[in-house]
Formats: C-alpha cells, sequence, structure tokens
C-alpha cells in the first residue's frame, strides 16, 4: 500500500468519525429523567474489587476447573 492509499483510508476514516461523533445527539446525562433514583456511587475499593478483583478471581476459577477436568479426562484415558 502506498502513501498516497495510506493517506486516502486514513482521511476517509477520520471523516467518517468526526461526521458520526457530529451527527451523533447529546446524551443529556445532566438532566434526570422522572423516576430517576441514582443513589450512591461505589468507592474506590468497591470499584477496584469489582472491576479488577472479580475478572481475575473469575478466569482463575474456571483456568482451574478447565486444569482439573483435563487432568482427570487425561487419567482416564490411561486407564
Amino acid at each position: 500500500m502506498d502513501k498516497k492509499n495510506a493517506l486516502r483510508a486514513g482521511a476517509l476514516a477520520a471523516g467518517t468519525t468526526l461526521m458520526m461523533l457530529l451527527m451523533s445527539s447529546p446524551a443529556l446525562a445532566v438532566i434526570p429523567d422522572d423516576g430517576d433514583d441514582p443513589g450512591k456511587g461505589l468507592s474506590v475499593i468497591d470499584t477496584l474489587g469489582l472491576y479488577v478483583v472479580a475478572p481475575i478471581v473469575l478466569f482463575l476459577v474456571i483456568a482451574g476447573l478447565v486444569m482439573a477436568l483435563e487432568k482427570s479426562h487425561k487419567q482416564q484415558k490411561q486407564s
């Protein structure tokens, strides 16, 4: 791919992104709707636990189960 095509592709991607941003309507999150009751926010510890620790623990549990089942599956084949 030569520089002219790369420049054209980049300009097209940038133009498309800019048009999508300009054409989209704002989220209007500042104005609460009727019936909104947001409650209190999460603390730093809660946020880290929910978005960092929980996925890591879940990954480790799933990986451990897969390894244990694979090990028992291999032992049954050898017998």
